[in-house]
């Protein structure tokens, strides 16, 4: 079955125990950790540990390794949550937009008095000017926005 129709029917997800939890916040920790440091890390054996992580990745658990980016650091100065509010049954279409768009982190359809959420990072309060009134208002089903400045960020680990 292709990956599109798998989605629908998902297994459920498998409990994790306290191990693979230490696993999961080790690897959160550092992504490059050897399967040798973690097993010795969470008190098993290299198999077991080797075995866990793959089954981690098998049932989607972990979705991938990435490096935690200091935006400063990496020339994008200005952050910043932005609100949507778009029309009604258009998410699909506006995720395929907003996902192009420079400089965008994070996109999540969620509840409440907005619609979408996003993460951005851009190199200056400039950047930031022309994606919100510019780049995001030009999408059609966009209705609103509201952008909300980040001042100061902390990445923590995920815990149980």
């Amino acid at each position: 079955m292709a990956r599109e129709q798998m989605a629908d029917h998902e297994p459920a997800a498998r409990p994790l125990d306290p191990i693979d939890r230490m696993i999961l916040r080790l690897l959160q920790e550092d992504g490059r950790a050897s399967v040798r440091s973690v097993a010795e890390r969470v008190h098993v054996s290299r198999a077991n540990a080797y075995a866990r992580i793959n089954r981690l990745i098998e049932d989607g658990v972990i979705r991938g390794f990435t490096a935690r980016v200091d935006h400063d650091r990496a020339g994008h100065a200005a952050s910043a949550y932005i609100t949507l509010k778009i029309v009604q049954n258009s998410w699909r279409t506006v995720r395929e937009k907003l996902v192009t768009l420079p400089g965008v982190a994070h996109v999540a359809l969620v509840s409440g008095d907005f619609d979408v959420l996003l993460l951005v990072h851009t190199v200056d309060n400039r950047s930031l000017r022309e994606l919100v009134l510019t780049r995001l208002q030009s999408i059609e089903e966009v209705l609103s926005s509201r952008t909300l400045l980040v001042f100061e960020e902390t990445d923590l680990v995920v815990g149980d």
